[in-house]
């Protein structure tokens, strides 16, 4: 076996440069049993795509995915394109053997979903591994939450509550990019950020949800469209032209989960001054956590056994040697950043490969994911669910 991983990365603007950054990192701050390298970066356009690899330090770039995950000296394909286009990429690189990085969600709908899946268990069965990129898992401190439910501090899980509230898309003129195209990416706030509150309350909660009551709305129904194609990631410059927005800007709905807690659930792009609160709040029959990602770096937990005069949430700050994945960054009390969750998927992944735990998500996993999806969409197309109030 090789000493070294060799990565093709499938994207190059948001996500793909997060992904590259991250496998260059790893083994600089984790101690791996191999090493990953990133031996191609794939993009749309040519000319783009040759600018991203050497502005990144990637050695060569190409527009053919195609070939590039049937390439003897690729190991992992990790795909960091739209949704329309993970099913296609993914099967065919497991056909390929290569192991598989899928970002979120896993795909546009539940059967291209199980598809993939399916192509990831037979894969598996020779050895190949499939990992999907719900990368807040690797959030020190949602994984302490995690702990704390497995350890039954909390006691019975009753409540799930759960926000990501954005506001990057709440001018009105902000240019129509591939996110608002239901097409490309399955779904709005609901597909972008809710899915990420869907994972990590099924995982933190260790219950899935089997039953959703939801909404959709849309509040600005055309924008303008960008003025330079977009390749696989990002924007360009907008013009007076208009397009239709063709998914949802904000979703809410209820959850009834299977070991019998109850959830809320809101996602939205147009929430004024919340950059990126990504917050999960669990409340047992002995305790409670609440995580927000705008302080990622802290846990708040009450513990309910407390005496009576020194109850109340106490804050956690999650950055000592115990706590999960810090002791192989900085001293206590310096705390990490976005970035770093990629860096600790790749370690998670890396370590899958070279013999050690099976790291997760899964492809299963984010099936999971991608039914809650479609029953939230399904319940909010029925429009029955309302009940007028009298007056």
């Amino acid at each position: 076996m090789s000493t070294s991983v060799r990565v093709a990365v499938i994207g190059h603007a948001f996500m793909g440069k997060a992904h590259i950054h991250a496998w260059r990192t790893a083994s600089r701050f984790f101690d791996l049993p191999r090493t990953p390298e990133v031996t191609l970066l794939v993009g749309r356009d040519s000319g783009r795509a040759a600018a991203a690899a050497q502005q990144l330090n990637v050695a060569e770039s190409t527009t053919d995915w195609r070939t590039a995950v049937t390439r003897d000296d690729i190991d992992v394909v990790d795909i960091c394109t739209p949704g329309d286009s993970h099913r296609e990429i993914a099967v065919a690189a497991l056909a390929a053997g290569k192991h598989v990085l899928c970002e979120k969600p896993l795909a546009n709908s539940v059967e291209e979903a199980e598809e993939m899946t399916a192509a990831a268990a037979a894969a598996d069965a020779k050895g190949i591994t499939s990992f999907c990129g719900f990368s807040y898992r690797r959030t020190p401190g949602l994984a302490l939450a995690r702990r704390f439910v497995e350890e039954g501090r909390l006691g019975e899980i009753r409540h799930v509550r759960a926000q990501y509230l954005q506001d990057w898309l709440s001018d009105a003129n902000a240019p129509l990019t591939w996110r608002l195209d239901k097409d490309k990416a399955g779904s709005g706030s609901l597909g972008d950020i809710g899915a990420h509150s869907i994972d990590a309350a099924q995982w933190v909660s260790g219950q899935r949800i089997e039953g959703v009551s939801a909404l959709l709305h849309t509040f600005v129904t055309s924008r303008p469209v960008a003025g330079v194609a977009e390749g696989l990631g990002g924007a360009g410059d907008a013009t007076s032209e208009k397009g239709p927005v063709t998914v949802d800007d904000a979703a809410a709905f209820t959850a009834r989960f299977d070991g019998g807690a109850v959830g809320v659930f809101e996602a939205t792009r147009f929430a004024l001054g919340r950059r990126n609160a990504n917050r999960l709040e669990i409340n047992g029959s002995l305790g409670s956590v609440a995580f927000d990602f705008e302080r990622m770096n802290e846990l708040e937990y009450f513990d309910g056994r407390d005496d009576q005069q020194a109850q109340g949430f106490r804050r956690i700050h999650v950055t000592d040697s115990v706590h999960p994945y810090t002791g192989n960054w900085w001293p206590v009390g310096h705390g990490l950043g976005y970035g770093d969750l990629f860096i600790h998927q790749v370690a998670d992944v890396i370590d899958a490969l070279g013999g050690g735990p099976q790291t997760r998500p899964n492809f299963a996993d984010a099936l999971e994911v991608q039914r809650v999806l479609h029953a939230v969409e399904t319940s909010a197309e029925d429009s029955s669910r309302y009940t007028p109030v009298a007056r």
